[in-house]
């Protein structure tokens, strides 16, 4: 059976029927001015909650944060009282694999929306021009979508052959400057022998990009598997990691490399626990023959168990050394953030901690400095949930709303 995750990271959510749906519409922001009253709000920047909290919404933007009594109600605003209720930040996902035609680019990232995703950035596998076309707009009831193109990467047949073969420093630095003429947000390289099949990309390539790629301001975010490949990444000035060390646990020597590095970004993108779980919150959100699937995956398996282990403790000791670190999900699934964030503390971050890394992290690591908190002149992006994620990060789950850019996002459906 597969495992839980490689069940979310494949499927693809009933696309061809849920593209002939109609997609929901936000509504649209009339610039009138809203006040959020009452609710308990996280900030985002691990700063501590603010209780009976006032957000002043005009527009698309947050006018005002504060209190109750700290914050002017503006005479004629409309009112809506969030009494008991928890509000944190949009979540932004920095590593998804979505459709590149429109209509399925679109609604990918409508599906997101409707989960509290504000921001998603797909990493190297989008061919053509439609995903940097849709990377300027702001879509009604959709997350903000951004993307690295084609990614790179030594020849592997039988596989994807969207991303850029290379095997010669010319042809690398080559692929780079092709990717940062069409606008692309970062870089994507892949070292990985994808379990011996394959020769990995050489440490002479992966520097020459990276060098290629700062030439060009662009960062670069590596997809690896081994902790010598991460060591030699480090040392040869990577940004970003788009999986955590997967072969064994992490040592003294990384550990320092890392503190070396401090403005690298680690995007754990944790494997199935391997646990048996309740898909029940799902219910109404997927079709019902999918919840099916994904409960039916959701069963104890040993080996996937230690796999976990070995990554969670990685991503344990690294966050607690203050390694910088933001959430990814990988695959095209909308709702496997809030599965990521409960493994992620299920790893040992706090959840806190790990509600930061999905906001203001990944806001950050996707150059959304506008986004990812709660404050004002920020974009009005943020969720409205029925319990307090930071007594119970599954409580992310319990969406009661989303605003996007000031406008409540329509949730009802199950495409």
């Amino acid at each position: 059976m597969k495992e839980l995750k490689q069940l979310i990271r494949h499927l693809s959510i009933a696309a061809g029927a849920c593209a002939a749906l109609a997609a929901p519409a936000e509504a649209q922001p009339s610039g009138e001015t809203i006040v959020f009253e009452g609710a308990t709000v996280i900030v985002g920047d691990g700063s501590p909650p603010l209780e009976d909290a006032v957000l002043v919404v005009e527009g698309t933007r947050f006018a005002a944060v504060g209190r109750a009594g700290e914050v002017d109600i503006p005479a004629g605003a409309a009112r809506v009282d969030l009494g008991g209720k928890t509000v944190m930040p949009a979540i932004v996902d920095t590593h998804t694999h979505l459709g590149v035609e429109r209509d399925a680019l679109v609604q990918d990232l409508r599906r997101r929306a409707r989960f509290g995703v504000g921001a998603a950035m797909s990493l190297g596998m989008d061919s053509g021009d439609v995903p940097f076309a849709v990377r300027g707009e702001e879509i009604p009831g959709a997350a903000l979508y951004r993307t690295a193109g084609r990614g790179i990467t030594t020849p592997e047949p039988g596989r994807s052959e969207v991303p850029h073969w290379v095997t010669t420093e010319e042809e690398a630095r080559a692929a780079v400057r092709e990717e940062a003429a069409l606008g692309a947000d970062i870089i994507k390289i892949w070292v990985d022998d994808r379990n011996g099949q394959y020769q990995k990309l050489s440490p002479e390539l992966y520097t020459a990009i990276i060098d290629e790629a700062h030439r060009n301001d662009l960062r670069v975010t590596a997809h690896i598997f081994y902790l010598e490949d991460a060591k030699a990444l480090l040392r040869a000035g990577i940004d970003a990691f788009a999986h955590g060390i997967r072969d064994t646990d992490v040592d003294d020597e990384a550990v320092a490399l890392f503190r070396e590095r401090p403005e690298v970004v680690l995007v754990p993108n944790l494997p199935d626990r391997g646990v048996a779980a309740d898909m029940s919150w799902l219910r109404g959100q997927i079709p019902g023959d999918e919840l099916r699937r994904v409960q039916d995956a959701a069963t104890e398996r040993p080996e996937a168990q230690q796999a976990f282990a070995i990554q969670a403790r990685n991503l344990d000791r690294l966050a607690s050394e203050g390694v910088r670190i933001a959430l990814g999900t990988d695959g095209n699934t909308p709702w496997a953030a809030h599965v990521e964030m409960a493994d992620m503390v299920a790893a040992g971050m706090s959840p806190a901690d790990v509600i930061v890394a999905a906001t203001r992290n990944s806001a950050e690591f996707l150059g959304l400095d506008d986004r990812g908190t709660i404050e004002q002149g920020n974009s009005a992006d943020f969720i409205v949930l029925d319990g307090n994620p930071l007594e119970d990060i599954t409580n992310t789950r319990r969406i009661a709303d989303v605003y996007l850019r000031g406008a409540v996002v329509d949730r009802d459906g199950s495409s």
